[in-house]
């Protein structure tokens, strides 16, 4: 009778080992679950700098000139009036070797 009952607990044993290292809620799983947590922070704070850093140009945007002249002079090519406007225009490296 004791043979069985030991060989049931070490039956019931091997079964609870089993599901901690294999099967659901393992710490194998544990493991992956912690590694994405990591890299789902990183992504996050790499997020929130960029927002950061976009609520800082639209804040820079909305109170001060010389950003949206830059944006304008950047993007749109725009000149405030009594500017000369040059453009170089420079040759080809093979037509420059000749």
């Amino acid at each position: 009778m004791t043979r069985w009952v030991i060989l049931g607990l070490l039956l019931l044993l091997g079964l609870l080992q089993y599901r901690l290292w294999v099967g659901e809620g393992s710490i194998k799983e544990l493991h992956a679950l912690r590694a994405q947590i990591e890299e789902h922070r990183a992504e996050l704070e790499r997020l929130e700098a960029r927002n950061l850093a976009l609520a800082a140009e639209v804040e820079d945007l909305r109170t001060g000139v010389e950003a949206i002249e830059d944006r304008a002079r950047s993007e749109l090519g725009m000149i405030q009036r009594g500017e000369v406007f040059l453009q170089v225009i420079e040759k080809p490296e093979e037509e420059v070797g000749q």
